[in-house]
Order: C-alpha cells, then sequence, then structure tokens
C-alpha cells in the first residue's frame, strides 16, 4: 500500500531501484534508458518510474537533496516496497588534484558532519557507513572492462553547501575523502540497519582545487557511462 510519500502498490517497483537527487533526471534516466515504462510515483514530484534494460526490471526514483530526504525515501522503498538495493546515482565535488571532472568514484564508504547516527544511541561511539560490497565489486569491475577513469573509496556527505568557513573541506581531504556530495550515509546506514544492500556511484562536476565545473548539458550528458555501469550491475 502506499506511503506517506509514495503513492504505489506494492510490487510496483523493482528489486533494484536507482536514485538519482533530481526528478528530472529519474524521468531522463527512465526515457532515455528504460523500455515499457510505467510511472508509479509522483507524490511531492519524487518521479518514480519501473521499466527494462536489456530485459531486466529496473526502477529508477528521485532521492530528493540531502540526507533526511534520501533516508525517507530509501525506508519506504526497503521496508514498504520489499526493495532489495539501491544504488544511488549522483555528481559531486572532487577533493583531490588526480580526480578528474567526470571521472567515476566508487564510494567504499561515507563519512559525514551529520547527526544522523544520533539516532542509533552508539553512547559516544561513530558508525561507519560502507556500502555493499558484491556491489563495490561488481561496479568497479564494470567500470574497468570499460576502460573509464575510476576511483574507489571515502565520500562526505554533507549536510552544509553553503559552508561559513570556505576551507572546512580540507580537513576531510587530508583524511582522504575523495570529494563531497549529501546522501550517501544516510543511505547506506539505513540499508545496514534494515539488511538490505546500498551503493553510490558519482560523477565528479566541480572541483575544489581547479577552475573546472561541469555545465547544465555537460552534467546531463556526462553522466551518461556512469548511469550506463549502474543499470549493467542493477
Amino acid at each position: 500500500m502506499a506511503t506517506p510519500h509514495i503513492n504505489a502498490e506494492v510490487g510496483a517497483f523493482a528489486d533494484t531501484v536507482l536514485m538519482p537527487g533530481d526528478p528530472l533526471r529519474a524521468k531522463y534516466i527512465a526515457e532515455n534508458f528504460l523500455s515499457d515504462i510505467v510511472l508509479v510515483n509522483q507524490v511531492r514530484n519524487a518521479f518514480g518510474y519501473t521499466g527494462y534494460y536489456k530485459g531486466k526490471k529496473v526502477s529508477v526514483m528521485a532521492s530528493g537533496m540531502g540526507q533526511p530526504s534520501i533516508g525517507i525515501y530509501a525506508h519506504e522503498l526497503f521496508t514498504h516496497f520489499n526493495v532489495k538495493q539501491i544504488i544511488r546515482v549522483g555528481t559531486c565535488g572532487s577533493y583531490r588534484a588526480d580526480i578528474n571532472l567526470f571521472d567515476i568514484l566508487v564510494c567504499s564508504g561515507a563519512c559525514t558532519d551529520s547527526n544522523w547516527a544520533g539516532q542509533f544511541d552508539l553512547k559516544g561511539g561513530t558508525y561507519s557507513a560502507i556500502s555493499d560490497f558484491e556491489l563495490t565489486k561488481a561496479a568497479y569491475d564494470a567500470i574497468v572492462k570499460h576502460n573509464l577513469p575510476v576511483h574507489v573509496g571515502n565520500i562526505l556527505s554533507s549536510d552544509v553547501f553553503y559552508d561559513v568557513d570556505p576551507s572546512s573541506w580540507k580537513k576531510w581531504a587530508a583524511l582522504g575523502c575523495m570529494g563531497v556530495e549529501m546522501e550517501s550515509y544516510a543511505l547506506y546506514a539505513t540499508a545496514a540497519r534494515l539488511g538490505k544492500k546500498a551503493l553510490c556511484l558519482l560523477t565528479i562536476t566541480d572541483h575544489f582545487l581547479k577552475p573546472e565545473k561541469a555545465n547544465p548539458v555537460q552534467r546531463e550528458q556526462g553522466l551518461r557511462q556512469m548511469l550506463e555501469i549502474a543499470l549493467e550491475i542493477a
């Protein structure tokens, strides 16, 4: 049955859901990569579609921006709609000189400046949010097979986009974080708590060390390789 945020029926979603942040990107993925698509959710314009990719049933749905938003949708997809795995497909900014525009990141772990894990009452402990190993390996192997630039490691999931301290990113870069986005930690923690699988794949569209930034057209077209990898392992 429907939830407060998803007006679909049980069975409307495939076992695997690709999750971009932008509803229009979800629409783009469905219309350009899937066949026989059905719109299964449109509450708050968080478009969700189910279709087929090379004969394989796949769903795609927007997460919105930030950890609270993806946390809601991931929880409801996992618990109410029997989704088994979510692959976030997003964009991020690079912290490292060796990671260039349009390189693909396979995020094996996620750090955060959020208090997301506070709900788990860990008595002062810190939860390390990690991806599913099988999905991670499958993505890495597929990217290598296609001879695409790939980097594997930690990403920062931040609650802050406009930071009052413009140099705060450097402390995370010093700890090896590849770059920054705003959703992966909550996705990984939610999947772990519910016994599900999750992975975050990101394409670099901004850079903290170089004067490079993808324009809107490049942001759409430059993600194609990452999306094809995600669909291949779905």
